[in-house]
């Protein structure tokens, strides 16, 4: 990785890339320092108290520390990624919007669109939420011009990141959207460490098993992400030969690279936010919905609540692994492609059999990949390794690990078009 960095920093274009990525990252970082106005932080901090790895800590560490200090970037990205769940969902529900994802870049521009309304819209709600019900009591007035100051600033800190993680995409090096959440995540890391210095020197709460224990989950984590996303299946494929004139073309033989997680690590970043909305609603509602979802659907709550909460994690994640796999390949469509253009699977006849055989291949490795996937999101949920209470456990490290193979691997890939293009001249 620190090869391919170094020889992307030698080529201008790339360059560019990578020192406009970086800047739109410093002003995520500087807005994520810019507090919300009307708010009185001190109320906000006495709220975070004893919620270490609670839902409110979820959030916190998503955005970076923004939404503890309340600043404008508070509500992070997560309206974005549920608007981005719903739009995708009714793709495959409503035929005109399936219609539309199938019109190539005009329809995905439409779909992106969409996308943008509905964030704006579970930006507003959210907002009014946050600063209605969760933080009521901290605001220094309660006049409805003040709290639309909030709810405004709020929502269009969410807006201004939601176009910052479009810029990142479209002139810069990897996802913009999962580069912020990256950098949000990374960003904590030193208070992490800081946080688990005092309970180990200062405090004496926990002891250096605790700490070794953690860092080899750590790495355990590390090596099993790095493993599913790297691994694939390669199936052959032949292609017929035929003669124009006196020329034979064809006859090559290549492969078809199918990856154990095409999803990446979107289906774990979806399953938490999904999770979060029921530990949201006890801001809200509380008496016996707030001890119920405690009790049953806490990753911090009873052995029984753990276990279910790891369980539905688990679940969503394969879901979601499924799900994305299905949108990006479609063994019909492939199969096609391949006897429009000549080409065979040996031992497979082309067409209608190629696209079930594909489709069966599929179905088995991205099981594999969401089991993979699943398991070690869920394990130091269930095996409560977040208790040396750095807020950084398997979800978070799943996240970095993905987000950081995915930037490296398109960075590679536009370095070898940059080198096929120079070859071509």
């Amino acid at each position: 990785m620190l090869s391919t960095l170094r020889n992307a920093w030698k080529i201008p274009d790339l360059r560019k890339k990578m020192l406009f990525t970086l800047m739109m990252l410093v002003v995520f970082r500087l807005g994520a320092n810019i507090p919300v106005p009307g708010i009185d932080k001190s109320i906000i901090s006495q709220m975070f108290e004893g919620q270490t790895g609670g839902i409110l800590e979820l959030f916190n560490l998503m955005s970076g520390g923004a939404f503890k200090r309340m600043t404008i970037f508070a509500l992070n990205i997560y309206p974005y990624i549920t608007a981005s769940i719903i739009i995708q969902l009714l793709t495959i529900a409503i035929p005109a919007l399936e219609r539309l994802a199938k019109e190539g870049e005009e329809g995905r521009k439409k779909i992106a669109q969409y996308t943008r309304y509905g964030t704006v819209i579970f930006a507003l709600i959210q907002a009014i939420g946050i600063s209605v019900g969760l933080f009521r009591q901290a605001l220094i007035d309660t006049s409805f011009l003040s709290i639309s100051v909030v709810v405004i600033t709020l929502t269009a800190g969410t807006a201004f990141l939601m176009w910052l993680g479009e810029q990142i995409t479209e002139n810069g090096i990897g996802n913009g959207i999962s580069l912020i959440i990256f950098t949000g995540i990374v960003s904590r890391i030193p208070a992490g460490i800081y946080s688990v210095s005092n309970l180990y020197f200062k405090a004496g709460t926990i002891n250096l098993f605790h700490i070794i224990g953690f860092l080899i989950m750590a790495v355990i984590i590390i090596a099993g992400i790095v493993a599913i996303q790297e691994g694939q299946r390669k199936i052959p494929v032949q292609y017929a030969k035929r003669v124009v004139g006196r020329k034979m073309y064809g006859g090559q033989s290549t492969h078809i690279p199918i990856k154990v997680l095409m999803a990446g690590v979107i289906p774990v970043i979806f399953a938490s936010s999904l999770l979060a909305f029921p530990q949201t609603l006890t801001f809200f509602f509380s008496g016996a919905y707030k001890e119920f979802i405690y009790k049953w659907f806490s990753p911090r709550g009873t052995a029984a609540g753990v276990i279910i909460y790891g369980s539905i994690n688990a679940l969503l994640i394969i879901f979601f692994t499924y799900f994305y796999t299905a949108i990006q390949f479609n063994p019909v469509e492939y199969a096609n492609n391949l006897k429009q253009h000549g080409g065979f699977i040996p031992g497979i006849r082309p067409g209608k059999p190629t696209s079930e055989y594909l489709n069966r291949v599929i179905s088995r490795i991205t099981l594999v990949g969401s089991l993979a996937l699943a398991f070690i999101a869920t394990l130091p949920i269930v095996m409560n390794f977040t208790a040396l209470k750095v807020g950084f456990g398997g979800t978070a490290l799943l996240i970095v690990v993905g987000v950081a193979l995915e930037t490296v691997k398109q960075m590679e890939q536009q370095m070898l078009m940059r080198h096929y293009k120079g070859f071509l001249r």
